[in-house]
């Protein structure tokens, strides 16, 4: 993916805690829970739902979140098209991992099952 320097500053600038709340509301909109949205977050970083509490009071940047995540070893079998891109051709490390996130949220949204949004099967 060909993206500016200066997107991907601004997405490593963004607050999580800024984010979460679209994420929240994307999915229950579809019928799906926060519960639903911590396990895909979990599974994404190895984040608990307490560990997020805190990143989000703490008001951490996106770029302070992936540093602390341990990303799951198959967050690279996650694919497609998120936001016009391909999220296997961002070049970008932490607008990837960022866009990991998304295509996690949006598939949750889209009613995905949940082992096929966790590449289990």
């Amino acid at each position: 993916m060909k993206n500016s320097s200066t997107t991907d500053q601004r997405i490593a600038d963004m607050s999580f805690g800024s984010v979460y709340p679209h994420y929240v509301a994307k999915v229950e909109k579809k019928g799906r829970t926060v519960d639903e949205l911590h396990e895909v977050i979990t599974w994404l970083t190895g984040f608990s739902a307490q560990d997020l509490e805190k990143l989000i009071q703490e008001k951490a940047t996106f770029s302070q979140f992936f540093e602390k995540a341990n990303l799951h070893p198959n967050a690279s079998l996650i694919t497609g098209v998120i936001c016009g891109y391909r999220v296997e051709e961002i070049e970008n490390p932490l607008t990837q991992k960022v866009r990991y996130l998304d295509k996690l949220v949006d598939e949750l949204a889209k009613g995905k099952k949940m082992e096929k949004i966790l590449r289990q099967g």
